[in-house]
């Protein structure tokens, strides 16, 4: 069930009037409704992965009960292990199986041997790497004695489940969902209006930004080889808007929809493209999985406690393990590698953290120097996403390639200003809001300002949105 369909607007309203006209007497009762609402949100995908959730909730509810309960480091360690391995047994085996049978055929075929490796038709059940990596944090916290093991099955089973999270994050913790979800919810309508405006803007940001750029986008890069540099400059461009539009507009919708049952999501989108610096960048960019790795990742290995070459080994390890997270392709492990590259200057001159307020906070205009910044920090972010994009490491150097050779100036197709001009739109919103929880927390305007935004919006949106029930990039991760 796609958050941009007809039949989650259905759904919604009705889990809606449930929650807080039926079953508002006792959070338990809601907790339940929210649970069953998630099962057969889940469900609508394919039903027969339902029981792989459910399998892996179990897992992880039973494994921290006995950590809780074992009266030694050595077995607490084992049902720790126990839980981490089958969790990424099942991870390793939906969603790098062929990835890993290809490369090692590959291997063998380079030394000469040949091979016929048996490759399976797998099919990647959704959200699995988001889900999974709920349960690894919450089972090692308990391992860490940082919360109590959830003695309530249910309580536990919204935590991973929880529809508007579930298939594309953000990556929750239990040290913040679960107290949320273990008392009364009470329904106030400045939150649950701002949560309406969340939506519209997401719904903005996906249908109109995104599944605008989609076409062109596609179009160029499966056409690259007949490109010009200055098309190929385009199509990197737009992708970036696309992602960006496609994952932030997910994530907006999701803390929006959530906010409707009184519940507050992470962050996961802090206006990424106005970063000074890349790691302002990844601060701001898909917050959740990048706080994740830093805390059950890098801090574990040592973090930044050690010595420079320490420093430069975990922050290689967290984006090579960021780049194969997303996806069973070299690409990706190349794009977190140059993301890393990107970072080691700021790492060695230790100047990592010296971006962290936002960008001209407290004017309306960035400096020149500021502009440049992000200027800069923009491309270097485009270029990483060709790899990103490409459906090969080959395609995208060959792209990069024809990038760099600029032999022309020529556009191969009519410039997409219609599109670009939407972009600049969003753009110009986001700035005015780049203090603000998301784009459109306008309540400081006046009345009239707020209701003409609002109407704004929705006229674009009817005007211009693809209604085409495009799915969201990050459902394949």
């Amino acid at each position: 069930m796609l958050f941009n369909s007809l039949s989650f607007l259905i759904f919604l309203p009705i889990v809606f009037f449930l929650y807080w006209f039926v079953f508002n007497k006792k959070y338990q009762n809601q907790n339940r409704l929210l649970l069953l609402a998630s099962f057969y949100f889940y469900a609508c995908w394919d039903w027969r992965f339902l029981f792989l959730l459910i399998f892996s909730i179990g897992l992880d509810y039973f494994s921290a009960l006995k950590i809780e309960e074992s009266r030694s480091k050595k077995a607490a360690k084992f049902w720790l292990i126990l839980s981490i391995g089958i969790n990424l047994g099942f991870l390793g085996f939906f969603k790098y199986y062929n990835f890993f049978t290809e490369s090692f055929s590959d291997l063998l075929s380079g030394f000469g041997f040949q091979t016929n490796m048996w490759l399976l038709n797998i099919v990647l059940p959704v959200g699995i790497s988001f889900y999974t990596f709920h349960g690894l944090s919450y089972i090692i916290d308990v391992y860490k004695k940082r919360i109590k093991a959830e003695q309530n099955f249910i309580d536990y089973a919204v935590f991973v489940s929880y529809f508007p999270l579930l298939v594309a994050g953000p990556i929750e913790r239990a040290t913040h969902l679960l107290p949320q979800i273990q008392k009364k919810r009470v329904f106030t309508y400045e939150q649950a209006a701002d949560g309406m405006r969340q939506i519209l803007w997401g719904f903005f940001k996906k249908m109109v930004i995104a599944d605008n750029c989609a076409p062109l986008v596609n179009d160029i890069f499966n056409n690259y080889e007949n490109q010009n540099p200055v098309t190929l400059i385009i199509g990197a461009v737009l992708f970036a808007f696309q992602i960006y539009g496609d994952f932030s507009g997910y994530s907006d919708i999701a803390l929006g929809v959530s906010r409707l049952f009184g519940i507050e999501l992470l962050k996961n989108f802090a206006f990424p493209y106005f970063s000074r610096d890349i790691a302002e960048f990844w601060r701001r960019w898909h917050i959740s999985l990048s706080s994740w790795f830093r805390d059950y990742v890098y801090i574990p290995l040592g973090g930044s406690s050690g010595g420079l070459g320490m420093k430069i080994r975990n922050t290689f390890i967290i984006f090579l393990l960021s780049g194969f997270w997303h996806g069973a392709n070299w690409t990706f492990m190349l794009w977190g590698f140059l993301n890393a590259l990107y970072f080691l200057p700021l790492l060695v001159v230790n100047k990592n953290r010296q971006n962290i307020e936002v960008v001209a906070k407290d004017r309306i205009l960035p400096t020149v120097k500021e502009f440049l910044q992000m200027g800069i920090t923009f491309t270097l972010t485009c270029i990483a996403w060709i790899f990103f994009r490409a459906e090969s490491v080959s395609q995208a150097f060959s792209y990069i390639g024809r990038v760099v050779k600029f032999d022309s100036f020529a556009v191969s197709q009519s410039f997409p200003a219609k599109v670009f001009a939407l972009i600049v739109v969003m753009l110009l919103i986001e700035w005015m809001n780049r203090t603000k929880f998301h784009g459109l927390e306008i309540r400081r305007y006046h009345p009239v300002v707020r209701r003409a935004v609002y109407v704004f919006i929705l006229f674009v949106i009817f005007r211009y949105a693809n209604f085409g029930n495009n799915e969201f990039i990050y459902f394949q991760f």
